[in-house]
């Protein structure tokens, strides 16, 4: 009974207090004295208007298809306005975790959306996409909404080019642009792959920098990972250089998820969920195949094991992950084959998920690179494979071990609903990026809202790594009960 009155005296002296609060204008809840803000530090994104005159002094920025729709209506003005334009100092703060006594300085990026005023004339741009580097759900997708916004959102009366094959697209006679537009784009985003083409290397910014002069583009964007962000950016410096008034954008592309300062990249969603067919058809081979049966699948994940981890922690039936960020150990107190032993003596199965850049402290790091510069990875999978075996045929028994190797399965499939949602924000907001004349940026997600981001802050700490002592690795644990290796050191266990 008392603790029943008190109670409604709280409640009661709450309310009021939260009355109080809004009839000032103030939010209702308890005010932390001792958690503040420090100052705020935008990452600066390059504008053309710094150094090239506008072209689209005076123009509206309308929702140009949609207005033409309206032309001549009897009552009135029927242009299609957007509900809202952000302002130039709209930015999105990057450290949104506070501690009492934790007075701290944050960064912020530039917010991504339309803009009042327009740096380019839409009657005046041509425009080029290129994709790069391995294939990832959503390149369609994001070819698409580029296209279709340049056309229905800001009304150009130029060309789009769709560079195929990568950067020697731009000067290769073997693959000539394709004609992008809003007929031709229609119906791409339903399937895998990308209607341009990709492939690593051919980078030449002499014989790119031709083909953007000759052709007189004045918005180039650039679908692709670090590596390309790279060249992407080295173009925009070139082009500055050579007094060419072009705006280059990109839009970050890694089935790994392993962009930095992104909450996630496009089609890293799609594929974790592709995956789960692979780790369903492992639990069944694994159940159904005696004695002692085991399904190994390997995932993509060359530095980091974003998408095994999400795709364990998606399954609810891995009893192992092994990943880049955390050392395989594999006898002893914290060694995986002992866990994988019990685990298949307390149900007569297991199902192990293994990153294909796992396992570097055991079979060593490869000197061989391919045309992007990455490193060729040691067969990890097979690894395993052979020394489950082995190990149990030390323990007088059979393992029946199967091996399903999905790589480029979950990468080709086309985006699913999320990702096709995810990959329409993109692309419209590097269109509202470029004509509002910032260049040398990316656009992503960050901290659940569109931003642009300067691409060399991007790609300094790119490729990232999942927090091996983090909330996601802590999940592993608890979900395979495994044995948790990553207080060992790559180092020591090489010695």
């Amino acid at each position: 009974t008392e603790r029943k009155k008190q109670y409604d005296h709280d409640q009661k002296v709450r309310f009021a207090e939260n009355e109080e609060r809004k009839k000032e204008g103030l939010p209702s809840g308890t005010k932390f004295e001792d958690i503040g803000a420090g100052d705020v530090y935008l990452s600066d994104v390059e504008h053309l208007g710094k150094y090239f005159p506008s072209e689209g002094e005076g123009i509206e920025n309308i929702m140009a298809a949609l207005s033409k729709a309206g032309k001549g209506d009897k009552d009135g003005d029927r242009r299609a306005k957007y509900n809202k334009l952000i302002g130039d100092r709209e930015c999105i703060l990057v450290n949104i975790r506070k501690k009492p006594g934790q007075l701290e300085d944050t960064r912020a990026y530039i917010r991504a959306g339309p803009r009042a005023k327009l740096h380019f004339n839409p009657a005046d741009v041509n425009a080029a996409i290129v994709t790069c580097g391995g294939l990832c759900p959503g390149l369609n997708n994001v070819v698409r909404e580029i296209t279709r916004a340049l056309f229905h959102l800001y009304g150009i009366n130029g060309k789009v080019f769709g560079i195929r094959g990568g950067f020697k697209g731009f000067y290769d006679p073997a693959t000539p642009p394709l004609d992008l537009t809003p007929e031709s784009v229609e119906d791409v985003h339903h399937e895998g792959g990308t209607i341009l083409g990709s492939s690593r290397g051919g980078f030449d910014i002499d014989k790119i920098c031709q083909f953007i002069k000759s052709k007189k583009i004045k918005h180039l964007y650039v679908i692709g990972g670090d590596g390309t962000h790279r060249g992407a950016f080295k173009i925009h410096e070139t082009c500055m250089e050579r007094g060419l008034h072009v705006a280059v954008a990109g839009i970050p592309k890694t089935i790994d998820n392993d962009v930095d300062h992104l909450d996630r990249s496009f089609g890293f969603i799609t594929s974790v969920e592709a995956a789960q067919a692979a780790i369903r058809a492992a639990k069944v081979e694994a159940s159904c195949n005696l004695p002692n049966g085991i399904g190994i699948v390997k995932l993509m994940g060359r530095s980091s094991g974003f998408i095994a981890a999400h795709a364990t922690l998606g399954s609810g039936d891995v009893d192992l992950c092994l990943v880049p960020e955390v050392p395989i150990i594999l006898d002893g107190p914290s060694g995986c084959l002992p866990h994988l032993w019990k685990r298949v003596k307390d149900k007569g199965y297991a199902v192990v998920v293994v990153a294909e850049g796992a396992g570097e402290e055991l079979l060593g790091a490869s000197t061989e690179t391919d045309a992007s510069g990455n490193k060729k990875l040691p067969q990890i999978g097979e690894h395993m494979k052979n020394v489950i075996n082995e190990y149990f045929k030390d323990q007088g028994e059979e393992a029946t071990v199967k091996y399903i190797d999905p790589s480029y399965m979950i990468r080709s499939v086309p985006a699913n609903a999320t990702d096709a949602l995810y990959c329409m924000q993109l692309g419209q907001n590097a269109v509202h990026g470029t004509m509002a004349g910032y260049t040398g940026f990316s656009v992503g997600l960050c901290n659940n809202k569109m931003c642009l981001l300067p691409i060399p802050e991007l790609v300094a700490t790119s490729p990232r790594q999942m927090d091996p002592k983090g909330r996601t690795w802590e999940r592993i644990l608890a979900v395979t009960r495994q044995p948790n290796s990553r207080a060992f050191s790559r180092r020591s266990l090489a010695m």
